[in-house]
Formats: C-alpha cells, sequence, structure tokens
C-alpha cells in the first residue's frame, strides 16, 4: 500500500492507496515541535483504526510546506517501516514544466497539484486551494504552471477579525442565509463567506481573462465545499487533489 502524506502549515493530510483506490484519509494537526517517535505514535493509532500495521505500508510519499518536518518524517519511515519516503522536491520527476522567475519558490504542494489537475482533467486548469492560504494556480493547455495568486485563508482571515476587534466575537464558518446579516455573528458570517466568494469569482475572471481560454475551475482544500456551494464558478471539488497528485509522482518516479 501507498501511504501519501502533505504537509501543510496548518493541517497535515493523509491517504492510503490500495490498488489505485484512496482507502482511507485523515487529517491531524501539523505541529513542528513533535518528535519523530510522537509523529510515529499518532500515524500508527490512525492505521491501527483503519486495520492496518506498519507492514501493510510499503511505499511513501509526501509533500511539505514546513521544511523542519521532512528531516522528522524520514526519520519517522526509516525507523517504524523501514520505507525510504519519496518527497517532492528539486529532482524529482512531476511532469510539471514551472514556467515562473524562480521555480523553487513554487510550494511543492502547488506542483503536485498542477500534476493531478492536469492529470485527471486537462487544461488549461485553475486551481483554487482554500487552505491556510487561499491560493490561485493557472495551468496551461500542455500542463505547465504558469504561476498564480496568493491570499489569506478564510480561516486565517476569521481568526485575524476576531484578535484585533475587541468587539467582534469568534464566529463558526457557515452558510449564511441572507447577504445582510441582522446581528453580529451573521454579519461577520456574511462578511467571510460571501466575501471571499467574491474574492474568488473576481480573481478566476481575471485568471481566465490572462489565459485567454476557458480554462476548468478545481477547487480543494478545507474550505472548497462550502464556497463551492455558494458559486457557480467551480467546476469540480476535490478535497483530495493533493493525496492523488503524490500518487501520480510516486508512480512517474518508478519507472
Amino acid at each position: 500500500m501507498l501511504l501519501t502524506i502533505d504537509i501543510g502549515n496548518t493541517d497535515t493530510t493523509l491517504g492510503v492507496f490500495e490498488d489505485g483506490e484512496l482507502r482511507a484519509t485523515w487529517h491531524m494537526a501539523t505541529n513542528i515541535h513533535r518528535m519523530a517517535d510522537e509523529h510515529a505514535a499518532l500515524l500508527l493509532n490512525l492505521l491501527h483504526h483503519q486495520g492496518l500495521d506498519t507492514p501493510d505500508i510499503t511505499e511513501v510519499a509526501l509533500c511539505s510546506v514546513v521544511p523542519p518536518l521532512i528531516a522528522t518524517y524520514e526519520d519517522l519511515f526509516q525507523r517504524y517501516f523501514q520505507v525510504p519516503p519519496l518527497v517532492v522536491s528539486a529532482g524529482v520527476k512531476t511532469g510539471v514544466c514551472i514556467r515562473t522567475d524562480n521555480p523553487r519558490e513554487v510550494g511543492a504542494d502547488r506542483i503536485v497539484n498542477t500534476a493531478a489537475a492536469h492529470h485527471l482533467y486537462g487544461g488549461p486548469v485553475i486551481i483554487v486551494d482554500l487552505g491556510t492560504a487561499t491560493t490561485f494556480d493557472a495551468i496551461s493547455k500542455a500542463g505547465d504552471y504558469l504561476g498564480g495568486a496568493i491570499a489569506p485563508g478564510i480561516n486565517t482571515a476569521a481568526e485575524t477579525l476576531f484578535t484585533k476587534a475587541a468587539m467582534l466575537p469568534q464566529v463558526e464558518l457557515a452558510h449564511p442565509k441572507h447577504v445582510i446579516g441582522t446581528n453580529t455573528i451573521t454579519a461577520m458570517q456574511s462578511g467571510i463567506v460571501f466575501g471571499y466568494v467574491g474574492l474568488i469569482e473576481g480573481m478566476v475572471a481575471r485568471i481566465q481573462k490572462e489565459l485567454s481560454e476557458k480554462a476548468k475551475i478545481v477547487a480543494t482544500g478545507g474550505w472548497a465545499e462550502l464556497i463551492a456551494r455558494e458559486t457557480t464558478v467551480i467546476d469540480i471539488v476535490n478535497p483530495n487533489l493533493t493525496l492523488i497528485g503524490l500518487r501520480f509522482i510516486y508512480l512517474m518516479n518508478q519507472t
């Protein structure tokens, strides 16, 4: 079985593939202060809950936007699984040509998403990743990574509003029934959720214009489903896009 791991700034997402199918997924908080043994204890518990053990995991692929955790996970898999993980980084085949000013600046997760989206949906594609940051990635018809845009994530913006404004409470990010909120909580929910819908619709329209051809819009990340319900601009929601991309890149590097 192949274990795939996407280490993000806030959350770490894991998935196990068996015979090409995604058998299970898990989410846990990203924590750079945990030692390899602590990460191993968490991972082993998750696997055991799914009826799996260390011998079942014969292959591992991961990407990370938190560099210190790469060595931690490499140590974990060498000691507990005796499996060297494939880490998506410079020198790993991805099938993606990065056409930016400095390709090394592009996060590994964005390259993995590019590989997955083009493999699954063709091109051109615009990927909207709604996580700690809200990122927009433009992929050409040929599958080249052209660049994109980065904005604060929905939850990041909401927490900043709560911490910086003394009279505003922390609110659940949920579907607002009305744009015009009739109390502080509903007004904040409307501003945050519909505000990000407007951000996404506006950014997608501008990227489409620069691409000069119609692109599929693929949303991923923790807030993708919430936002996709509020707009028609998103064509596809795939919360497992990065895990699928990791499997695709792993297989590419076995030949």
